[in-house]
């Protein structure tokens, strides 16, 4: 029985920065499994050592014109829109075409959830919906999902259960309504407890 080389597309990090190159939000993914050589383990352990790597690549990277660079042993695409940056980090081994698709459904799933307002303030004010957005496409490192529709959909699907609070009526008549309709019942239950 020969063994094939199975491989699942991973990504090392996914940043989120700002114009200043100030983090708005960034995961780096250990591999949940061991390499020979310690080869892409997670190169970058500590804060100080990511800032550092975030610094250098957005000094590198803002203001080009292109979406797909080598940078300190690493296969980094990106997306510029408005005022922040989505970075997708893989290894040196990793397929472009597949870490470009990545990032593009990222952006296209954070456009769809943020109604098109892909900005550094509607992020920070959503950052649950970008935080799960990022997670529905990469799990611990390995890319789950391309489809923005299919991203968002996870993201933001409604309870299964309805509530009923379409039909309250919030006026001035309709709380006071419910205001006597609660009070009637209390002196129901008083009286049949008597």
């Amino acid at each position: 029985m020969s063994q094939t080389n199975v491989t699942l597309f991973t990504v090392d990090a996914v940043l989120i920065l700002d114009s200043d190159s100030h983090r708005v939000l960034t995961k780096y993914y250990q591999p949940p499994h061991p390499y020979p050589n310690n080869q892409h383990a997670n190169q970058y352990p500590t804060i100080k050592e990511q800032r550092a790597f975030e610094k250098g690549l957005f000094d590198k990277t803002h203001k080009q014109g292109t979406d797909i660079i080598l940078f300190d042993n690493h296969v980094v695409v990106y997306k510029e829109v408005v005022d922040v940056i989505i970075y997708v980090v893989g290894g040196l081994n990793e397929n472009e075409t597949m870490l470009y698709q990545v990032v593009l459904a990222l952006r296209d799933s954070l456009e769809i959830l943020l109604k098109h307002s892909l900005d550094k303030r509607t992020i920070i004010d959503n950052y649950d919906l970008v935080s799960l957005a990022v997670d529905e496409t990469i799990d611990d490192g390995i890319i789950l999902e391309t489809d923005p529709t299919v991203i968002a959909t996870r993201v933001s699907r409604p309870p299964a259960y309805d509530t009923g609070v379409k039909n309250l009526d919030l006026s001035e008549q309709g709380l006071m309504n419910a205001y006597q309709m609660a009070k009637e019942k209390l002196a129901e239950r008083l009286k049949q407890a008597l």
